[in-house]
C-alpha cells in the first residue's frame, strides 16, 4: 500500500509538471544587439534603480562609480543627490546621515525637502536644511508587497505620495497638508503603488492588479494583472500576466494590443518601438502601430534580478542598449 501511494503521487506530480505550459514562438531570429559588462552583478532593484554587489549602483543615468556606504543600498537620485538606506533605520543622502527609527522603503527629494515612504507605510517629509520633519502620517499597514515600490512625486506645489497600502496621498508642499487621498487598489494584499507619474498633467498610478489616471478632475479606473508598466510620450504600456502588451493613451483608451499565449513577461522597454523581455529566453518587439512584430532568441537566466531604463535593460551584470 504503501508503495502504490509513492507510485499514485508520482504519477500526480508528473501530470501537473507536463501540463506546464510555456511560451514556444515557431519564428525567431538571433539577436544583433550587443549586450555590455557592467561592473558587478545586480544585488538588489526597486523602481528607481538597482544595487550591485561591488557597492555601487545603477540609477536613470546608468552605472554610477559612486559607492554606497558599507551596508546601505540605492533608493533614488534626485538633484544630483544619491539617497540610500540600510533597510532599517538610517538614510543616507550625499554624504549625511539621518536616523529615521524605521526602514526607508522608498524615497525622492526637491530643494532640501525629502519625501519618504516607510515599511511601516508611515510616509513623511523632512526638511534637511534644519533637520526638521514637516509633515507625518500614518496609514495601515501593509504585511505584503511588491518590491517595485513607487517614488514619492513632487509635481509644483504638490507632493505625491504612494503608500503601500493602494492609495496616493497628495500633499501641499506649502502647509503640508493632505489635500487629497485618491484610492488605486483597496482590493488586494499586495496592492502597493509600483507605478507613479505624471503625463501632460495627467497622474497615472498603478498597483500590480489595478491602473488609473486621473486629469481635468476625471478618473480613469482599469482592472490588469500586470507585469510592467512604463510610459513614453503621451503612451501608456502594459504588460499582463497573461501574456498580453497593451497600449493605451493616457486615459487608459486601448489603442492597440497583442497577445502572446504562455508568455510571462519579465520587463518592457522602448527603444524606436516597444520591447518585452520574456522569461523563457526571448525578446519581443514590436512596431509602434502594432502591426508587425519580431521575435528574438536572447538566452538569460531566469532567477537573473532585471531592471529597465527607458531604452536599456540591466540583466544580472550585464546590459543592452535597444535601436
Amino acid at each position: 500500500m504503501k508503495h502504490l501511494l509513492i507510485l499514485i503521487s508520482a504519477i500526480v506530480l508528473f501530470t501537473a509538471c507536463s501540463k506546464k505550459q510555456y511560451f514556444e514562438p515557431e519564428d525567431t531570429s538571433s539577436f544583433n544587439q550587443d549586450s555590455k559588462s557592467i561592473s558587478s552583478s545586480i544585488k538588489s532593484f526597486n523602481r528607481d534603480g538597482a544595487t550591485l554587489d561591488n557597492g555601487q549602483f545603477i540609477s536613470s543615468r546608468g552605472v554610477s562609480n559612486i559607492k554606497l556606504p558599507e551596508g546601505f543600498e540605492f533608493l533614488n537620485l534626485n538633484e544630483g543627490k544619491v539617497i540610500s538606506t540600510n533597510i532599517k533605520d538610517k538614510i543616507f543622502v550625499a554624504d549625511k546621515e539621518i536616523v529615521t527609527n524605521t526602514a526607508v522603503v522608498a524615497a525622492s527629494m526637491k530643494d532640501d525637502i525629502l519625501a519618504l515612504v516607510n515599511s511601516d507605510n508611515s510616509i513623511m517629509a523632512y526638511d534637511l536644511r534644519d533637520g526638521k520633519i514637516l509633515f507625518k502620517e500614518y496609514l495601515t499597514k501593509s504585511l505584503a508587497n511588491d518590491n517595485r515600490i513607487a517614488a514619492p512625486f513632487f509635481m509644483s506645489n504638490l507632493i505625491l505620495f504612494p503608500t503601500l497600502d493602494g492609495k496616493i496621498l497628495v500633499v501641499s508642499a506649502q502647509n503640508y497638508k493632505v489635500v487629497r487621498n485618491i484610492i488605486v487598489d483597496a482590493d488586494n494584499k499586495f496592492n502597493n503603488i509600483i507605478y507613479l507619474t505624471v503625463v501632460n498633467n495627467t497622474l497615472i498610478a498603478a498597483s500590480s492588479k489595478k491602473i488609473i489616471s486621473v486629469g481635468d478632475g476625471v478618473l480613469n479606473i482599469k482592472e490588469y494583472d500586470l507585469r510592467d508598466i512604463i510610459s513614453h510620450g503621451t503612451d501608456i504600456y502594459l504588460a499582463t500576466i497573461d501574456g498580453q502588451i497593451i497600449k493605451t493613451d493616457i486615459s487608459l483608451n486601448i489603442m492597440n494590443r497583442k497577445k502572446y499565449k504562455f508568455a510571462k513577461f519579465y520587463a518592457l522597454a522602448f527603444g524606436s518601438s516597444i520591447y518585452a523581455l520574456e522569461s523563457q529566453g526571448y525578446i519581443v518587439n514590436i512596431s509602434e502601430d502594432f502591426k508587425t512584430d519580431k521575435i528574438y532568441d536572447y538566452s538569460f537566466d531566469e532567477e537573473d534580478k532585471v531592471i529597465v531604463f527607458d531604452d536599456t535593460i540591466y540583466i544580472h551584470d550585464e546590459y543592452i542598449k535597444l535601436k
